[in-house]
């Protein structure tokens, strides 16, 4: 896993070993922010369930101006950590140690950008938009994108007040590209 474009291009980051982190393959991030790239740059971005942080440096790099990793996992806490100081992103990072929704009310700015990875089959990315319906970080114009599995119905993400603008499919998973409901 690397480093796909901008300032920190091609570094090489580490991921947490064992299988309770499931790193966004290079491919898949590199699509994804071609989508993006209107948006990052001078935003505030959030990467929740961030694993190897992999999401959030890349944002980064390509010129947010902060962004916020969420993550409850000891390991996977340690691996951002390294991967932020190896690209030198730590005066723009804040790290928060702990779970999705109470770290929710901890970003202490309205976010442009939440990206958000929960495990799959759990339920998790619902619990989460829940609460973010009503978080202050959240406007209007904050794009919140959800990576779930192809058969994942997010008809049920509308249920939590937020309309679904895009899904873009691949292979082995989507992301949703939601925004807050007037």
């Amino acid at each position: 896993m690397r480093v796909i474009a901008g300032t920190a291009r091609s570094l090489p980051l580490k991921t947490p070993e064992g299988m309770e982190t499931r790193p966004t393959t290079d491919r898949i991030k590199e699509t994804l922010f071609n989508m993006l790239q209107t948006k990052v740059g001078g935003s505030v971005f959030v990467d929740l369930f961030s694993g190897s942080g992999g999401i959030g440096i890349e944002a980064l790099s390509r010129g947010a101006s902060k962004a916020y990793f969420i993550e409850y996992d000891k390991k996977a806490l340690n691996c951002i950590k390294e991967n932020i100081n190896f690209t030198k992103f730590t005066d723009r990072s804040i790290v928060i140690s702990s779970d999705a929704c109470s770290a929710i009310d901890r970003i202490g700015e309205e976010a442009d950008i939440i990206f958000m990875d929960p495990p799959y089959n759990s339920d998790l990315d619902l619990l989460v938009l829940r609460r973010l319906k009503d978080a202050t970080c959240v406007t209007e114009d904050t794009l919140i994108i959800v990576e779930a599995t192809l058969n994942r119905d997010v008809t049920e993400f509308e249920d939590c007040g937020f309309v679904i603008s895009k899904e873009k499919k691949y292979k082995s998973n989507k992301h949703v590209f939601l925004y807050k409901e007037n």
